[in-house]
């Protein structure tokens, strides 16, 4: 799976909370985030003071539980804090006076049951007047339940310039007059693209942090399979929705050994399969193989189907590279971009031998980590130590993920 593009009212949570909440159940808090959201949104309206709202009452829970202890209900305390905060908010001065010109508040309609609210908030944090980093920004935020801060770390931008992009996203959407309700169609079937690429880039974050000391975001691949398989009931005869949740099955299916003990990154081609969810992996290859056999083949299915090439494997020695190589030649005409040449290009390694990849990647004009990597690993296929060593590093100097640049220097160590 191609890495993410690295690519408000701060605040939030601390992360981890202290003694008062692990990590994995402050993980569980996150996932309350669009539950309460869409609760206060359903009954209020006024997405922005809402979110902000939520936002406040994470903060307010980080500060106290450490000391004070979990409450018995944390989306009960959550809903509690953040519904005083907005109420405060709506009678303040200046909440008045915008009522005054804008009209009465009425509550929203509702959008049905609150099971509903979490896709509700996706396709409206997807809204089509935001740019895709606005999206990306407010989806992390309003439904994945990160910090500002964090926001910020991946996409690798000041805390405040990132807390500035969120609050215009929201007055933009209120500027809209959206309401808080799915689109209809063909609207929804026009955000649809929009919704998947988002989905894309954050299970990506969460595989693949872009910074930190951490390689993984379980949290984050979690909420993203969970939200695709919602899309998935919403509209189950999409191709792209299902080979999207297919890819990320497929590529979550390797979490478990990309990771040593020490947290170390280990590259596909070493890591010890039978430690692998198998059941992932066949719930994966189902759903692509479905969707490829009767939906117009679309370049997430076809990433969907290089995993389970890959996955399929007993050993690394047995991956069918020349099919792989096949299918990437298929991406690259659906849906060209320097990750899928990339890869191709390891492909191409794999079948016709390293010479024809490092032609391949000297046409991506892009001085990323990645290509650096690809080129390192292609030139010591090659033999060429000296080079590769120095790829490597370069790579190593690139990266802002922390796992990621111990790996590549790793490499280049072990080449000496």
């Amino acid at each position: 799976m191609s890495p993410a593009p690295r690519s408000t009212h701060s605040g939030g949570p601390a992360d981890p909370p202290g003694a008062g909440a692990s990590v994995d159940g402050w993980s569980e808090v996150r996932r309350l985030v669009p539950e309460v959201l869409g609760s206060l949104v359903r009954r209020y309206g006024h997405f922005d003071a809402c979110e902000d709202a939520v936002q406040e009452a994470l903060l307010a829970a980080s500060a106290q539980w450490p000391t004070e202890g979990r409450p018995r209900s944390p989306k009960a305390w959550l809903l509690t804090v953040a519904r005083r905060r907005l109420t405060d908010h709506l009678r303040s001065e200046e909440s008045r006076r915008r009522r005054e010109e804008q009209g009465a508040v009425e509550p929203a309609t509702p959008a049905g049951p609150s099971g509903d609210d979490t896709l509700t908030l996706l396709f409206l944090c997807c809204h089509p007047s935001l740019s895709a980093p606005s999206q990306l920004a407010l989806t992390l935020r309003a439904v994945a339940g990160l910090t500002t801060a964090e926001i910020a770390r991946a996409f690798l931008v000041p805390e405040a310039t990132m807390a500035q992009r969120i609050s215009r996203a929201k007055q933009r959407i209120k500027a809209t007059g959206a309401t808080f309700r799915l689109p209809p169609e063909p609207e929804r079937t026009d955000r649809l693209q929009v919704v998947l690429h988002v989905l894309y880039l954050l299970f990506n974050e969460g595989y693949t942090a872009t910074s930190g000391p951490g390689l993984l975001r379980p949290d984050l691949t979690a909420e993203a399979i969970r939200l695709a398989r919602g899309l998935l009931r919403l509209v189950p005869d999409d191709g792209e929705v299902a080979g999207l949740l297919a890819l990320m099955l497929l590529t979550d299916a390797r979490r478990p050994a990309r990771t040593d003990a020490d947290g170390a990154l280990v590259p596909l081609a070493e890591q010890d399969r039978g430690s692998w969810d198998h059941d992932a992996i066949a719930e994966g290859v189902a759903l692509v193989t479905g969707s490829l056999a009767s939906k117009p083949v679309g370049p997430y299915q076809l990433q969907a189907a290089i995993a389970a090439v890959h996955d399929e494997a007993p050993r690394a020695a047995d991956t069918d590279w020349p099919q792989i190589l096949a299918l990437y030649g298929l991406l690259e005409r659906v849906a060209p971009s320097p990750m899928v040449t990339l890869n191709r290009a390891v492909a191409i390694a794999m079948v016709q031998g390293p010479e024809a990849g490092l032609d391949l990647v000297a046409t991506v004009d892009v001085d990323s980590h990645h290509v650096a990597s690809v080129r390192a690993h292609l030139l010591e296929m090659q033999g060429d130590l000296d080079a590769a060593r120095a790829a490597y590093r370069h790579a190593a100097r690139l990266t802002t993920s922390i796992p990621e640049r111990r790996h590549l220097v790793s490499r280049a160590s072990r080449l000496t």
